[in-house]
């Protein structure tokens, strides 16, 4: 029996002690850093920024697992129509610093507004954030209104709860879906980005990059963390702030997105008639890196009538 309990307390303490003994990010991995690094009232956040000094800002804000690495192709579409273009890690992913505390709106949005003021941009930029930086984005434009001149969001979040069992699971159980969390999402983060390996991208290697995110301390907490709070929400109210405010609105979703359905653009639809919507024919959730042209396009048109 006591052989029974010692080995029930290994199973269970063996993923907490593999996260502990994992990398801290710090001064040396950022060495090979491309970008700067801000001292926030959060943490260290990485940054970059793109473009000619005198262009129109344009804002980036990543999703929940891939930093800013996956604005590779955008970014530089953006750069090569003239505008300035600044995009960082959020906290817990990429070359940021990875603080306790809970992942919600506040904290989102804490940040950026530090590196906002950091940096010293001005209002009147304009704010593209993807997936669960699409929640961050609305939430941002409804809280404060005026600051972004216009707001794109690729394949959203924010429009329903989460649906998934395991999602549920690990957002709902404490301690128990931590364990879970830390057992399964390694293994099912890297079958998700294998299944696109061979799909067509702008950014070499996006696959080997966001795996390469699993090895470093915090990571996965942070995912977690996130689930709990930031994507807890629907953002109804934040939707018809923005409508009422008058901002310019341009959703980009992937036909074929499994992650945040296409059935997501009839509840923006509904919260902001104003919206203009793009759907990309044979995309998935990665319509940012694996439709690049056909994103471009649709920014490029939007941004020229804004």
């Amino acid at each position: 029996m006591t052989w029974v309990l010692i080995l029930v307390a290994v199973v269970l303490a063996a993923p907490f002690l593999r996260e502990a003994l994992r990398p801290r990010m710090g001064a040396q991995a950022r060495q090979s850093a491309p970008g700067q690094f801000a001292e926030l009232s959060q943490g260290v956040t990485h940054y970059i920024w793109q473009g000619p000094e005198n262009g129109p800002v344009v804002v980036l804000v990543h999703g929940l697992t891939t930093p800013a690495f996956v604005w590779g192709g955008v970014a530089e579409g953006l750069v090569e129509q003239g505008y300035r273009v600044l995009s960082y890690d959020l906290y817990g992913r990429g070359y940021s610093d990875r603080p306790g505390g809970a992942q919600n709106r506040a904290f989102f949005l804490r940040q950026l507004q530090d590196l906002l003021k950091d940096q010293g941009v001005a209002d009147g930029f304009t704010l593209v954030g993807y997936s669960m930086g699409g929640a961050i984005s609305a939430a941002f434009a409804a809280a404060h209104p005026g600051r972004a001149g216009g707001l794109i969001l690729l394949a959203p979040a924010g429009t329903e709860p989460l649906l998934d069992p395991t999602a549920r699971f690990v957002r709902g159980v404490p301690v128990l879906g931590d364990w879970l969390m830390l057992t399964r999402f390694p293994s099912g983060h890297r079958k998700a980005t294998e299944a696109e390996r061979d799909l067509p991208t702008s950014v070499p290697g996006i696959v080997d990059l966001q795996q390469a995110e699993l090895r470093w301390r915090g990571f996965i907490p942070a995912v977690l963390s996130s689930l709990r709070h930031m994507l807890g929400q629907v953002q109804e109210e934040d939707h018809r702030a923005i409508a009422a405010s008058g901002l310019p609105v341009l959703a980009i979703w992937g036909a074929e997105d499994v992650t945040i359905p296409i059935r997501a653009k009839a509840a923006v639809e509904r919260w902001n008639p104003a919206a203009q919507h793009v759907v990309v024919a044979g995309a998935g959730h990665g319509v940012t890196y694996t439709h690049t042209g056909e994103v471009m396009a649709a920014m490029q048109a939007f941004l020229a009538e804004s």
